[in-house]
């Protein structure tokens, strides 16, 4: 086996009298592609910082193989004492390495060199931090949220770039696509405590429920062992006095046990307030133009949002994503072209800078908009720590400064603070950003069980594949085409769209009559391929199996609507209740026929796809 390049050996660390490790262990050897994985607030970055020799740990042991060369990247880069990125890069070669090497890693990162540090974006930010850590071609990458800021171009290079690599990586990220490409291993640090399994993370979900349903099994065992030791000494048994003290001394170990134990923090509930029942259309969009300078970002884009539409705004940094949706949200206006916003809508955005969050306010202020303790969801009053509790706040940080918070926890906030306004058109801007593993997956239920219309921009690809019924993306040039499903089935339309432009090139200079039969016969297995078989996307497998009891839920609400109207006192004794039950009535109906035709759409498409 070869020789370990770290190693991490019960590693303890406290924070303000709060366990943060206890038994943290890890090694990696050359050639290692781990992931390291666990919630919020778990550890994941100290940890990787002990291991780079930045932050010295309470208790246990770290070695480091003599020579071998680490490079850690950071969240957020330093850049102080650098004036240009090639400054800042050159400075993290190895003493031998040639100057060549930091120029040559900034070109392939699309960034020359000369760039004034003080003037980066976060993307330009982020490549130039990555630069530096990938052009001496370390022993050891300690890689800390690697795709933050970076659009998908960027990312799909840097998989490319860490797949050439020799070096061992350690990773940390929230996106699930990159670390399934690039682990072969993964370490999951939950409540103080390191478990390894040695698969990549496509295999660490069922793994660690495997791991959390044997937990709690062995904790039931305890829980039954301490109530029979309870029964024996209540039994009044005073006999063989030496064996009681002992068993009284085992069953005060047993309660200790159960009492030390750390159970998993629960979990992140996502809940929409949702408003009234917009109109049929959503968005409506002809001829859109608009430029800055002589640079077009967008050139004549249309499009139509329909209620209950998933729709993805797909490009690299720079394209111009958050300008487009501004405009398709109605909140910049373009050069030439126009938008039509349908009627009711409840529009609320979700700002990818975090912007909205005022420093001065506290976490409760934030939630409830400086208007007392309580927050209203879905026509319900609940007290503001209640539903801090369920975005995973500690009732303690009530008044603490969102200034304090971290990018997670500001990531929740954020989130938390959206999803309370009553809504029916969901606008979210990157709203993947610093978030969990566990925290997206409830996103994409809620996403999935929404009852508006939802338009957001993410760099997140599996985040798309699961949650977006279409995708707009950038084509150079200020040109947008939107393609139906998810990231993958744009990529899968486009490549099959360039195989016909292939294909149709081919024919025009071999298929007419002076053509010969090799030349027509090379271009006959192009036109004969099949295309991938379509299968029901996460998206519409959700739907089908929830629509039959939404169904029947809304069946249940307009019969009971239905009743109230067909009392004949009720117009007579109250016209405002008689108004407002009939409207309630008529978008019970619509949300009905909605859902039943949906259903029905589906379901043709589920039998359609078995027959073939």
């Amino acid at each position: 086996m070869a020789a370990p390049l770290i190693t991490l050996a019960g590693i303890r660390l406290t924070f303000g009298g709060t366990p943060l490790l206890t038994s943290a262990d890890l090694n990696v050897v050359a050639g290692d592609r781990i992931a390291l994985v666990g919630r919020n607030g778990s550890g994941k970055s100290t940890l990787l910082k002990i291991a780079a020799g930045l932050v010295q740990a309470d208790g246990g042991e770290r070695f480091v193989h003599p020579g071998a060369i680490l490079r850690y990247l950071p969240q957020d880069a330093d850049f102080a004492g650098f004036a240009t990125t090639f400054d800042y890069v050159a400075a993290g070669l190895k003493p031998t390495d040639d100057p060549h090497k930091a120029r040559k890693a900034l070109y392939a990162l699309d960034l020359d060199g000369d760039e004034d540090v003080t003037r980066l974006s976060g993307g330009e930010a982020r490549r130039t931090a990555l630069a530096r850590v990938i052009a001496p071609e370390p022993d050891v990458l300690l890689l800390d949220e690697p795709t933050n800021h970076l659009d998908l171009p960027a990312i799909e290079w840097l998989e490319r770039a860490l797949g050439g690599l020799k070096s061992a990586i350690l990773m940390i990220s929230h996106d699930r696509r990159f670390l399934e490409t690039m682990s072969r291993s993964t370490v999951w640090l939950d409540r103080g405590v390191t478990r390894r399994m040695d698969q990549g993370f496509a295999g660490f979900e069922t793994w660690r429920d495997q791991l959390l349903e044997e937990e709690e099994l062995e904790q039931h065992k305890l829980d039954r062992k301490i109530v029979r030791e309870e029964k024996w000494m209540h039994g009044g048994v005073t006999a063989r006095r030496k064996r009681n003290v002992r068993r009284v001394r085992e069953l005060a170990d047993l309660r200790r046990e159960r009492r030390e134990h750390r159970r998993v923090s629960g979990e992140v509930r996502l809940e929409a307030s949702e408003g009234q029942l917009s109109g049929r259309l959503v968005v409506e969009a002809e001829g859109l133009v608009k430029a800055f300078g002589e640079r077009r970002v967008v050139d004549q884009f249309a499009t139509r949002i329909m209620r209950g539409d998933r729709v993805g705004l797909v490009g690299p940094n720079g394209a111009g994503k958050t300008t487009l949706l501004n405009m398709l949200t109605g909140r910049l206006a373009p050069d030439e072209g126009g938008v039509r916003l349908g009627t009711n809508l409840d529009m609320v955005f979700l700002d990818q800078q975090r912007d909205e969050l005022d420093p001065s306010w506290t976490v409760a202020d934030a939630l409830t908009r400086g208007r007392g303790d309580h927050v209203v969801i879905n026509g319900k009053a609940r007290h503001v720590a209640s539903y801090m509790k369920d975005f995973l706040f500690l009732p303690e940080q009530t008044r603490s400064p969102v200034t304090v918070l971290s990018g997670g926890e500001r990531a929740r906030l954020m989130l938390a603070r959206a999803l309370s306004l009553p809504s029916n058109f969901l606008v979210l801007d990157e709203p993947t950003n610093d978030l969990d593993l566990e925290t997206l997956d409830l996103l994409q239920e809620l996403i999935a069980d929404y009852a508006g219309t939802v338009l957001l921009v993410s760099h997140d690809r599996d985040f798309l594949d699961r949650v977006v019924t279409s995708t707009i993306v950038y084509e150079g040039e200020g040109r947008w085409r939107e393609y139906a499903g998810g990231y993958s089935d744009m990529l899968a339309q486009r490549r099959q769209q360039a195989g016909g432009d292939q294909v149709a090139g081919k024919r025009a200079t071999t298929g007419g009559q002076g053509a010969s039969k090799q030349a027509r016969a090379e271009a006959t297995p192009e036109l004969a391929a099949p295309a991938p078989k379509r299968k029901l996307s996460f998206k519409e497998k959700h739907a089908l199996e929830g629509l039959p009891g939404e169904i029947a839920r809304l069946e249940a609400e307009v019969k009971t609507l239905e009743a109230k109207l067909a009392d004949p006192r009720l117009y007579a004794s109250n016209p405002t209740e008689f108004a407002n039950v009939s409207q309630t009535l008529a978008g019970a109906q619509a949300k009905l026929a909605d859902a039943e035709t949906r259903w029905l759409e589906l379901e043709m498409l589920r039998e359609e796809i078995a027959k073939g």
